[in-house]
């Protein structure tokens, strides 16, 4: 069965072959794929693989490129043979790695139509190997995809990347990560940590461990995995120097990096002494990695709990809220200005107008008016009884036998019902309180000596007001001042 398969694949190849020399108008780039991606268990041949990188650099138009690409997923995504498709993504990754950064390009512009590398369906159904081979093609595809979205976070190849070189250790180079900046190396580190995660899957299981074909593909990857661990450890570097500086958000943000890097590393030394059992991989050199102290994990866990709540993550939101609330402020600010002169004019107005009222008016009514507008309304007392005039209370300590006497021409003199209903007054309702109000006061400035009840002359007064009214007198305040003056007589 399998002789018979291996037939039928070398014929099925030597069929596009012919094809290809016969009807395509790029037939030296479609011989070379076919040959490269045959159905023969070896990696692909040196010199297919130097005419597809000659059919992608830059003096070819581009394309010439994109039919590369295409040609290249059309093979992988219409065969069933899982030697052909982990042939095309060896294909596909050295041209990433050593073709020109070209190919690179045009990838990623295909990817946004169709993505050439999704092959998650991929299965051979031709036998135990090829079942275990098929899991590790399609592991090996999300790699190779993962390498490509982490190209288009970090703006830079990461296997392409030549060390820096710092003054300090001039012996010793670090990669873009060890310079880099709180939110771009936040950034970063996520997308380099889940291509390790990526890289970390490739280990191969069952029958698939021990085939050549897969260890050539897997060296590739080892070869990556140097790199991307650097790129990482220079990153957490960095990290730490900046943590202590971060926001809450940010340092939430980093620890969760920092504690995944301890796992991915202790993941990455499991699966580097997976590979040291390998044929291909005996010659490499593995790094050893150490695990983080977990003193200085306790040390963050604390600070985050600490940790202020803002930050360099929102620092391109926060300069533009402040942008934002400095134009507000402006604004306000010259809404303020204009409106200042404004309230200069409403506030003169009332200063022209108070020399005016400080005046005694002609009549005596409109200065009860305005002192009850001043103060606030009370239902208290409305006839002024619970007031106490300081003068007379001094006058009656002072002199408790003397009698009151009270001028005939005296000018403060209780209005009559003909003031209560003129026409001046707001109201005689109004008037008529505010009449009461300084008639009371009026009484008990006049409070008679030796503990005469006040209110019992007010109650005469009151009376002999109402029996002039009654008789239809309106002589108005001359007859008061009568009463008062036979009033004061009869009681010397």
């Amino acid at each position: 069965m399998g002789t018979w398969r291996k037939a039928y694949g070398a014929l099925k190849d030597s069929t596009k072959v012919g094809l290809a020399k016969v009807n395509s108008e790029f037939k030296d780039l479609d011989i070379a794929i076919v040959k490269a991606t045959n159905h023969e268990e070896c990696p692909p041949k040196e010199r297919h693989v130097r005419t597809i990188f000659a059919a992608t650099s830059v003096v070819r138009p581009r394309a010439d490129v994109a039919y590369c690409i295409y040609a290249l997923g059309r093979r992988l995504s219409k065969t069933h043979n899982w030697m052909v498709a982990l042939k095309t993504l060896i294909v596909i990754h050295r041209t990433l790695r050593e073709g020109d950064p070209t190919f690179r390009e045009e990838l990623l512009i295909y990817s946004r139509r169709g993505n050439v590398l999704h092959i998650s369906n991929f299965k051979d159904d031709s036998g135990p190997l090829a079942w275990d081979c098929s899991a590790w093609v399609r592991t090996y595809a999300l790699y190779l995809e993962e390498r490509l979205s982490c190209f288009r976070i970090l703006k830079y190849d990461i296997e392409a990347e030549r060390l820096m070189k710092s003054p300090q250790e001039s012996a010793k180079g670090h990669s873009r990560t060890r310079t880099l900046c709180c939110p771009d190396l936040l950034e970063q580190l996520l997308a380099l940590q889940q291509l390790l995660f990526r890289l970390i899957g490739c280990r191969p299981e069952g029958a698939a461990c021990g085939n050549f074909l897969i260890q050539y593909a897997l060296a590739l990857v080892l070869k990556e995995s140097f790199k991307v661990y650097c790129a990482i450890n220079d990153g957490i570097i960095n990290l730490v120097d900046m943590f202590f500086d971060m926001s809450k958000y940010d340092a939430v943000k980093a620890l969760d990096i920092y504690k995944r890097a301890g796992q991915q590393a202790e993941s990455l030394s499991e699966f580097y002494e997976f590979c040291k059992c390998l044929e291909l991989a005996r010659t490499f050199q593995f790094p050893t990695l150490r695990q983080p102290p977990p003193s200085f994990l306790a040390t963050m866990e604390e600070y985050v709990r600490e940790a202020p709540g803002v930050g360099s993550v929102s620092s391109k939101k926060l300069e533009y809220e402040d942008r934002k609330a400095l134009t507000y402020q402006q604004e306000e600010a010259a809404i303020a200005e204009d409106e200042k002169p404004d309230e200069e004019d409403e506030k003169q107005p009332p200063e022209e107008e108070q020399p005016p009222e400080e005046q005694p008016p002609p009549e005596p009514e409109p200065e009860p008016i305005t002192e009850e507008e001043a103060q606030p309304a009370t239902t208290g007392d409305l006839l002024g009884l619970d007031e106490i005039n300081p003068v007379a209370a001094e006058l009656e300590q002072s002199n408790a036998l003397a009698l009151a006497i009270i001028s005939p021409g005296d000018d403060t003199k209780p209005s009559s019902t003909h003031d209560l209903f003129g026409t001046d007054s707001s109201g005689w309702e109004l008037a008529l309180v505010t009449t009461a109000s300084s008639n009371t006061s009026q009484l008990v400035e006049s409070k008679l000596a030796g503990g005469f009840d006040s209110l019992l002359l007010e109650s005469l007064y009151e009376d002999s007001a109402r029996s002039q009214q009654i008789a239809g007198a309106y002589s108005g305040s001359d007859s008061v001042d009568g009463d008062r003056r036979r009033y004061a007589r009869s009681h010397k």
